[in-house]
Order: C-alpha cells, then sequence, then structure tokens
C-alpha cells in the first residue's frame, strides 16, 4: 500500500466474533488452565489479530498482569472478557513478582500481557518469567503479534538474519554510542523509536552508518499503516520536515560484510563473554560482526588472559 493511503475498515465485527469465542470455549465452566504463568500475545493494533488460543487462555485465567491496567481493561473488554488486573511494570516489578509467584505456588493461573503485541520484546517481564522457572512453576508461551517482525516482513529487507535492538537512549549523546558499536554488524538492524525522535534518530544513523538501503514502519496493522523505504539520508530529509505520530519501527541494511572488518574495539566481544561461555561468545559476536571465528576466538583468548591476570 503507498505511504499516506487510509486501509479500507473492515466490516467484520472482530470483537463481536472474538465474544462468540470466548462464549463457545466454555469460560464459565468447571475445566480449568494448569497451574502457571501463562505469557500471551495481543494485538499492535488491529483487533482481529489475537490468536483463538489466546482469547481461551485469557478467559480461562484467575488473574491477568499487564503494564497498563485501563489499556488492557479496554483491549480485554472488547472481546468480553472480565478478569481482575494486576499492574506489572517496570516501576513496580519487584514488589508485585511475590504477588504473583505466591498465586501460582497456590495453584493458580496468571497471563502475563503487555500494553500490546508479545510480553517482553522491549518490555518488562523477562525477571518475572525467570523467577517463575527458578521457583518450579510451569510457563506457558501463547505467541501473538510483534510490530518488529511484521515490518521486517513487510520491508523489503533482507531477513533471514537480524538483531533486534529495541529502544535507544533518548539522549543524543548516548544514542550514537550504541549505534557506533552497530556500525560493522552485517545483518538487518531493528529499532523501536518515539515519534518525536525519529528524525533526529534518522540523522544520526546516516550520519554514522552512511546510505544504506532502510524503512520506516509506522502504525502497522492500524488504519493510517505505512512504510517508508528510502536511504538512511532520504528518509531523515523526509521525516525533518513532518510531525510523526503512533507507534515506529526502524529498520536498517547491514554493513557489507568483509573479513576486514576492525575489532579494535573488543567492547562487543567483552560483553558477551561476561554473559556467555567463551565458545557461544565467539560464534555469536562472529555473526554479527562477519569476521571469522577463529580470529575473535584469538582476540577472546588474549581478552580471557588479560582479565584472569588482572584478578591476581
Amino acid at each position: 500500500m503507498p505511504p499516506g493511503i487510509e486501509k479500507k475498515k473492515s466490516s467484520l465485527d472482530y470483537p463481536l466474533l472474538a465474544r462468540k469465542i470466548v462464549e463457545a470455549s466454555g469460560e464459565s465452566d468447571s475445566s480449568k488452565l494448569p497451574a502457571g504463568l501463562y505469557v500471551v500475545g495481543t494485538p499492535i493494533g488491529h483487533l482481529g489479530d489475537i490468536s483463538l488460543r489466546a482469547l481461551v487462555t485469557l478467559a480461562r485465567v484467575d488473574r491477568i498482569a499487564c503494564e497498563d491496567t485501563r489499556v488492557s481493561g479496554g483491549m480485554l473488554a472488547k472481546y468480553g472478557i472480565k478478569k481482575p488486573l494486576l499492574a506489572y511494570h517496570d516501576h513496580n516489578a519487584d514488589k508485585q513478582r511475590p504477588v504473583i509467584l505466591k498465586q501460582l505456588a497456590a495453584g493458580g493461573t496468571v497471563a502475563l500481557i503487555s500494553d500490546a503485541g508479545m510480553p517482553l520484546i522491549a518490555d518488562p517481564g523477562y525477571k518475572l518469567v525467570l523467577a517463575c522457572r527458578e521457583a518450579g512453576h510451569d510457563v506457558t508461551v501463547i505467541p501473538g503479534a510483534n510490530a518488529a517482525l511484521t515490518a521486517l516482513a513487510g520491508s523489503g529487507l533482507p531477513s533471514h538474519r537480524f538483531l533486534f535492538v529495541g529502544f535507544l537512549p533518548p539522549k543524543k549523546a548516548a544514542r550514537r554510542k550504541i549505534i557506533e558499536t552497530l556500525s560493522n554488524v552485517p545483518v538487518t538492524l531493528l529499532f523501536y523509536e518515539a515519534p518525536q525522535r525519529l528524525a533526529d534518530t534518522l540523522k544520526d544513523f546516516a550520519d554514522i552508518f552512511g546510505e544504506r538501503p532502510s524503512a520506516v514502519a509506522r502504525e502497522l496493522t492500524k488504519l493510517f499503516e505505512e512504510t517508508r523505504r528510502g536511504t538512511l539520508g532520504e528518509l531523515a530529509d523526509f521525516y525533518s520536515t513532518r510531525a510523526v505520530k503512533g507507534e515506529v519501527t526502524l529498520l536498517v541494511g547491514g554493513a557489507e560484510k568483509t573479513d576486514a572488518v576492525a575489532l579494535d574495539d573488543d567492547t562487543l566481544l567483552r560483553e558477551h563473554m561476561e554473559n556467555m561461555s567463551l565458545r557461544d561468545a565467539v560464534t555469536a559476536v562472529s555473526t554479527l560482526t562477519g569476521v571469522k571465528k577463529s580470529e575473535i576466538y584469538a582476540r577472546a583468548l588474549k581478552l580471557a588472559k588479560k582479565s584472569g591476570a588482572s584478578r591476581k
């Protein structure tokens, strides 16, 4: 669809269909889901994108944990789902995790949803899933819509390998520092960005990455959905004079793959070695940079040796 062209509104009443599905699933019967945490994907815009399994799960759990009870309450009401809601977000997660774990320990069921899309993807929830796993509770994922993957599928950029970065820092200096660490990554890069920072971020990309093929996907699955392709410079110029609204996903083509990529800055390798085994770190950095594993392995051994010597 050409950018800026309004989608026709569907004549289907998706909420009505969803309510019929919820009713047919036996929400009020005695059947109960197995105890545990249910991570449930919800639509990123279009109400028809919720899955049948998600509807049935949300209708049968004891409680639903969500970022904003007002946002999720409104969405659930459209599907005819009424459940006790528990606010779970970055600012209260440490306090709410024990509450959820206690309910699961008592044999209860809790669904975790985000304001839109898949929980945990640039949204809170990772620590809750980890705590549930460590406590021996079952964790079941009901997959759903995701803005980054939806944007990638429609962008025309290579999709066989990609790196999801998520949100960049809002301050320019910190943002440019992160962008610079990604300048040699030879795979498609995916970012989320606030609409008011889109033009500035595109300018930073163009300054650091150069003229790479890119795309801006906005308001995906919604009425005014658009995807605009161009080089980073072209997109930076275009959005520098336009006010932007809605959810934004940025996609940037990867650097040209070459064995000549410099690894003078070992920051990326150090970060991976801190969180992975040496072998896994070497594989991950090789994938990200395009440098041969043998070269990265040699540098990793030197870093490991230096690190060991510094601790003595």
